[in-house]
């Protein structure tokens, strides 16, 4: 304010002068100066801060927890950081307000896992509390608008329901047990991926790979209905594993694990919900096993991005606004081992992807018309499974 108030007297003066002298060449020059000063500390004032974000870790080798890494606008790493010691936090999930991280523990306690819920400080997370997830070997979580938790119980085979209300989980309200079983060695029987409450679809939606179908079931009261399950069979052998839901709420995306393929589902018909087409998320001369893991759409729905591991790359998918049918656009090497997770920054400029094996996370650079995705960094992590962005 004082510098702006200086500004202004200073221009008075100068046009008392002007007035005065006729110095008119003289006043555009000191008044170009002043505005001049003012934009360039108004641009400095926009500068972007480091992006931040967490990553969920097994922590059998050299890993401790949680970690938070800090990137620069132009994609390079700044800073990493310990922020909470726990035992394999392999996937994690952010409250709506961003205050609060939920931790999953995929770890075997007498045939129960855990969810953690920390409150996100400047410096660390602070524990608020753990509740039981109803299953062994939770493997995901998700938050809903109004502070409903679902989660994923792999070796369980079920999915469970809690409640976050300011930062603090409820102990588990429900759980839903998957049943049946798929034709591969690793489909003897029910194993719950992943799981998401779809509003616009009125369904929790979850993805079993030992079923080998996705179960849309209905939820009333934070109890499941039994009656209100809807099973879609996926082809023999895919295993299902995430979804995407595109914006418009119109077509659902699944990554089948086993093999290697997206599948797109629509709503309607004479069932409530049908797939509508698979495609392969490998090239066409890739031979070697390769087990997909996650799936991500770009916010403004033009864009489908899906890991493979094995292949150890990222299939680039162009979403065709009226159809929903899905074109190949580019397989990018990841420059690791074993993709297991990845993720966009908020603006959509770079993609992250978190290689379990080699210990690292790569940084690509995202061209937002084409949707392609160009190299650009990486670092040390050990064993890095999941990553958010704060």
């Amino acid at each position: 304010m004082l510098i702006h108030n200086l500004t202004i007297e200073l221009i008075n003066k100068i046009q008392t002068i002007y007035y005065s002298m006729k110095l008119r060449p003289l006043l555009l020059f000191l008044i170009g100066l002043a505005f001049t000063g003012c934009q360039q500390k108004g641009a400095q004032e926009q500068e972007k801060e480091p992006y931040q974000f967490w990553v969920g870790t097994y922590t059998d080798k050299e890993s401790k927890g949680i970690y938070q890494y800090s990137m620069d606008t132009d994609g390079g790493m700044v800073s990493s950081k310990l922020m909470v010691t726990t035992q394999s936090p392999s996937f994690l999930a952010l409250s709506k307000d961003k205050e609060f991280l939920l931790a999953v523990n995929e770890i075997d306690e007498k045939g129960t896992g855990t969810i953690e819920s920390y409150a996100i400080l400047k410096d660390t997370l602070a524990l608020v509390n753990r509740s039981k997830t109803g299953g062994a070997h939770p493997c995901y979580v998700s938050v809903d608008s109004v502070g409903g938790v679902f989660v994923a119980n792999y070796s369980g085979g079920n999915i469970g329901y809690l409640q976050l209300e300011a930062g603090k989980l409820s102990a588990l309200i429900d759980t839903a047990q998957h049943t049946g079983k798929g034709t591969t060695d690793r489909q003897e029987g029910p194993h719950a991926h992943s799981v998401q409450f779809a509003a616009e679809w009125k369904s929790v939606v979850s993805a079993d790979l030992g079923t080998n179908e996705v179960w849309f079931t209905e939820i009333e009261n934070g109890t499941f209905k039994d009656e209100g399950t809807f099973r879609l069979p996926m082809a023999e052998g895919a295993g299902p594993r995430h979804m995407a839901f595109h914006p418009n709420q119109k077509w659902l995306y699944v990554i089948n694990e086993l093999n290697s393929t997206i599948t797109t589902v629509v709503k309607g018909g004479v069932k409530p919900y049908e797939v509508m087409a698979s495609i392969s998320t490998l090239p066409m001369d890739f031979e070697g096993e390769n087990y997909c893991a996650h799936i991500r759409i770009s916010d403004d729905g033009k864009y489908l991005y899906a890991s493979n591991r094995g292949h150890n790359s990222i299939a680039v998918f162009q979403i065709d606004q009226q159809t929903g049918v899905l074109s190949l656009v580019q397989h990018t090497e990841v420059k690791g081992d074993w993709p297991r997770h990845f993720e966009l920054s908020p603006d959509g400029k770079f993609l992250l992807v978190a290689n379990q094996r080699s210990d690292n996370i790569t940084v690509f650079k995202r061209e937002e018309k084409t949707g392609m995705l160009t190299y650009i960094s990486e670092m040390y992590c050990s064993q890095p499974v999941c990553i958010v962005f704060q």
